[in-house]
């Protein structure tokens, strides 16, 4: 897989700055994750963290799933990695390949794009169930910006502990 990651625009509206930030951000992860086997995937940080790059991979899969399609879309699905919806679950990849977790992660990342290319606008509104509240999908793209740039962090660590490899 080679990535291609193309910086946010200097200038622009609100939602294509929204969406290019994420964009920016779901591609820093793959690149940190690019060109490593299913083992170094699989490395886990320092005890008693079991975190990993694959991990990582997985649970921003569920993230994608539960934000757009369950909150958004309103869609009655489960997660990926768990049918009781725990999403402590995808953080163990033991029993994953990359290519397996990577086409999870596409495939959701793929749905939301549409989820949120085909929303009227960004005050189009979703319930999450969890905070029993209902929120926009403005709030939920910055959310998700949040999530990737945290855990962006944590794959720099990673991947300089697997192979020296800094920055991105």
């Amino acid at each position: 897989m080679t990535v291609e990651r193309i910086g946010p625009p200097l200038t622009g509206g609100e939602r294509e700055t929204l969406r290019a930030f994420l964009d920016f951000h779901r591609a820093t992860l793959a690149m940190k994750a690019e060109g490593l086997s299913d083992e170094e995937l699989r490395l886990q940080s320092m005890p008693p963290s079991t975190l990993s790059l694959l991990g990582l991979v997985q649970h921003m899969a569920e993230v994608e799933r539960a934000w757009f399609r369950r909150v958004i879309n309103g869609e009655d699905i489960p997660l990926v990695w768990s049918d009781e919806g725990d999403y402590q679950v995808a953080y163990d990849a033991s029993g994953s390949t990359g290519a397996e977790a990577f086409d999870a992660w596409q495939t959701e990342v793929e749905h939301a794009r549409r989820i949120e290319e085909q929303a009227e606008s960004l005050d189009v509104t979703g319930h999450q169930a969890r905070w029993g509240e209902d929120v926009s999908l403005r709030l939920v793209m910055l959310h998700m910006i949040h999530e990737y740039a945290r855990h962006n962090g944590h794959a720099d660590f990673l991947r300089e502990a697997i192979d020296g490899s800094v920055g991105a």
